[in-house]
């Protein structure tokens, strides 16, 4: 081999390219995956934890019970104020 000449390297065929490509997109989709299921186990928790007794979503809960029609009152109002801001 005579070190001028240069060797000529095959470029890849069109199923290598798809290959290649199919390959990247299951790697893309099995990160994309494994984020979203830690940030659903991460929002599970936060929710389990906000659901204990004491805390705002089991306050809110306790209030809903004891007066739902004035709950649903004040649920109203408060969407109608979000609304008219935006």
């Amino acid at each position: 081999m005579d070190a001028d000449t240069p060797q000529s390297v095959p470029s890849p065929s069109i199923a290598e390219h798809g290959i290649d490509t199919a390959t990247n997109v299951s790697r893309t989709f099995e990160e994309v995956t494994a984020a979203l299921k830690a940030a659903v186990d991460r929002l599970g928790a936060a929710i389990a934890e906000a659901q204990r007794p004491g805390q705002p979503v089991a306050k809110l809960r306790a209030v809903t019970r004891e007066a739902p029609l004035a709950s649903l009152f004040i649920a109203f109002l408060l969407g109608v104020a979000i609304a008219r801001r935006r």
